[in-house]
């Protein structure tokens, strides 16, 4: 028909999926009454999942953890680098086996960071910051380095256990 096209009048306008100009819209998902959701996925009016109790917000909660505690490795390994030159200016004397132990436990610190993903990595992180403290006997400023990045860490392993259970 090459004729002028009509407008659907009040009774024959269309209720549904189409719109005015027959543009569909995608309809949200159809879930047959009576039917339960598949497994993992969320009910429709809350956040819990069907196979049990989610304790944070986040979609991969093993994913942000270790993104934290990488990143925290990685964090005293960059400051242990830069301290190596403001503790030789202020702070005296730093020994050659100072700085072999600072640049020791920075190469550890970035090879824990990408290991995060096996779980002995967070006690060799925890060891990691015993052997900082322990340092403290070659020079002092690193004795309060590892004060400082042993409580940044107890925070990581804190969050880690909050939020993984």
């Amino acid at each position: 028909m090459t004729g002028p096209q009509q407008r659907p009048t009040g009774a024959e306008q269309p209720t549904g999926p189409e719109q005015a100009g027959g543009v569909e819209q995608p309809a949200g998902p159809e879930q047959p009454s009576g039917s339960e959701p598949a497994a993992g996925s969320e009910r429709a009016g809350g956040s819990e999942p069907v196979g049990g109790v989610r304790r944070s917000g986040l979609r991969n909660p093993d994913k942000a953890v270790r993104g934290l505690g990488a990143g925290t490795m990685a964090l005293e390994a960059l400051v242990l680098l830069l301290a190596i030159q403001p503790i030789r200016v202020v702070g005296g004397d730093l020994s050659g086996a100072a700085i072999g132990a600072i640049v020791a436990l920075a190469v550890a610190c970035v090879v824990f960071a990408g290991m995060m993903r096996r779980p002995w990595a967070w006690h060799a992180g925890t060891v990691l910051q015993g052997l900082l403290l322990l340092s403290g006997l070659l020079h002092w400023s690193l004795f309060a380095l590892g004060v400082m990045f042993a409580l940044v860490w107890a925070y990581a392993l804190h969050v880690r256990r909050v939020i993984l259970g």
